[in-house]
């Protein structure tokens, strides 16, 4: 076969969209694999660095392509599949340490060295919580709202890198990310100031 044509229908050079769209017009397995091959080894150092075991890791980076091959057809492109991607690993994996309370101190370090603050966001609130009350408070988000804290906050994704995955603007970005913040304030003060009282 010639270089350059597609193999079953996909081939490496294709964006990651044109494989998810020929992956449903033609359900070839290769086109799959493609997607498998560009991701799984972000996925699992993904889960690794949250869950903390290569076996959990191994099973976890299993499971969340088990989902998205069953919900490929539910992705619409309005965000770019990396970030569709990356929101099903850490909702993944939240879930599964949320199950596991033998991993209770797994965000410690997270928690107690975070990347740096952006001055025009200002994150005291997030950054003071204890580690109990910030699994409660990211458990009581939306999907989207808990993804674009755990970039910001765990991964230190930047604002600018932020909107160029998510599609948006960096005042978009900023904007969501001061709802969602005073959304899980507004939750843990909630939640935990009648608990202190």
């Amino acid at each position: 076969m010639p270089s350059g044509t597609p193999l079953k229908g996909c081939d490496a050079t294709m964006e990651d969209m044109d494989i998810v769209r020929a992956y449903r017009e033609r359900k070839h397995a290769r086109c799959f694999q493609l997607l498998y091959e560009r991701y799984a080894g972000r996925i699992y150092s993904k889960a690794m660095t949250m869950l903390h075991r290569a076996d959990e890791a191994e099973d976890a980076t299993q499971e969340i392509f088990t989902r998205v091959f069953l919900n490929l057809h539910k992705f619409e492109g309005q965000s770019k599949f990396s970030t569709w991607v990356y929101s099903i690993t850490y909702n993944l994996c939240i879930d599964k340490i949320r199950k596991d309370r033998r991993n209770r101190d797994l965000f410690a370090e997270e928690v107690a060295d975070p990347p740096e603050p952006v001055d025009e966001v200002p994150d005291e609130t997030l950054l003071t919580m204890q580690l109990d009350e910030l699994r409660y408070v990211l458990g009581e988000l939306s999907e989207g709202e808990r993804t674009l804290l755990l970039m910001k906050y765990k991964d230190g994704v930047k604002i600018k890198a932020m909107a160029h995955l998510l599609g948006k603007k960096e005042s978009a970005v900023k904007m969501q990310l001061k709802r969602t913040k005073e959304k899980a304030k507004r939750i843990h003060d909630r939640q935990f100031a009648r608990l202190a009282s």
